[in-house]
């Protein structure tokens, strides 16, 4: 099978100075693209940060990098993040949306402040890379953007409500941009990934960690990067070398010949109601509710 490289391709990862930025940076890096590190700054010290060493590591091995200090919950911040990619390295081809903060906290404690910081890192910062990025994708007729999400988005968890609620809307996002880029050869696709990480590191045991080490979920994400693949909506989770596709499905469903059912009618078929067994995955909203009027 031939190798599948992104030479002269540019790559934007926010969030880089983290475990799976940093993974998902090093890899695209060393099969030839041209990275822009995105992360802020931790302090205000002139210390090399860790998207500073994610940077100095790749240009060791030979790779072209540069570190992005922009916020990316930030209208600004965020074209100033695609700009850097522009300038060094004269166009942006990949966008890494993986940047993200956690405010955990019960729903009847969470503050709005948290609500808001974690929606606006994770949902936000997302559409405005995405954004800031989209006419250049668009020009080029070419591009792969890659969201990332969240078990706690597809499925909830308990304090998470904030987290959750932005994750699911990234896969909203994920699936619009799909349809939208589809005609300009624009691929967006989210992953949901389960990686070693100083979060998962005090909640998990030494064992279970050393199966997700982050380098194993990024070249799912590599590939969703390529030219090679062609898919685009899809909603994956990985970690523990395990790759799965996720999807939305909609039951047979109950249809009332009589008109409007009563309130009874709906308790009686309810179970029926409630079956997914052989469910129907749809490709857009229009065709979910043509479905259902027809």
């Amino acid at each position: 099978m031939d190798e599948i490289g992104f030479h002269d391709r540019v790559a934007v990862v926010t969030g880089a100075g983290g475990s799976l930025g940093r993974a998902h940076a090093r890899l695209l890096a060393s099969r030839g693209a041209r990275i822009v590190a995105n992360d802020i700054r931790v302090d205000d010290s002139d210390e090399p940060g860790p998207a500073d060493k994610l940077v100095e590591a790749i240009r060791q091995d030979g790779g072209q990098a540069i570190v992005s200090y922009h916020r990316v919950d930030d209208p600004e911040g965020a074209s100033a993040v695609i700009e850097s990619a522009l300038e060094q390295f004269g166009g942006i081809d990949i966008v890494i949306n993986n940047a993200g903060i956690l405010r955990d906290s019960s729903f009847l404690k969470m503050s709005l402040k948290d609500w808001e910081d974690v929606v606006r890192v994770h949902l936000q910062g997302t559409m405005l890379v995405s954004k800031a990025a989209w006419p250049h994708l668009r020009e080029r007729s070419y591009g792969r953007v890659v969201n990332t999400t969240s078990a706690a988005g597809l499925y909830g968890n308990f304090g998470q409500a904030n987290y959750a609620a932005a994750k699911l809307g990234i896969v909203g996002l994920t699936k619009t941009l799909a349809q939208e880029g589809a005609k300009y050869n624009i691929r967006v696709n989210a992953i949901a990934p389960v990686a070693k990480s100083p979060m998962t590191e005090s909640i998990l045991p030494p064992e279970v960690l050393a199966k997700i080490e982050p380098e194993w979920v990024s070249p799912v994400m590599a590939y969703l990067c390529s030219e090679r693949c062609a898919d685009t909506g899809r909603i994956l989770t990985v970690g523990g070398a395990r790759v799965a596709s996720v999807g939305f499905v909609e039951g047979r469903g109950v249809q009332w010949e009589a008109g409007c059912p009563s309130i009874e009618d709906v308790a009686h078929r309810w179970s029926d109601i409630l079956n997914i067994d052989d469910g129907q995955a749809f490709s857009s909203a229009l065709e979910a509710v043509t479905h259902l009027l027809s």
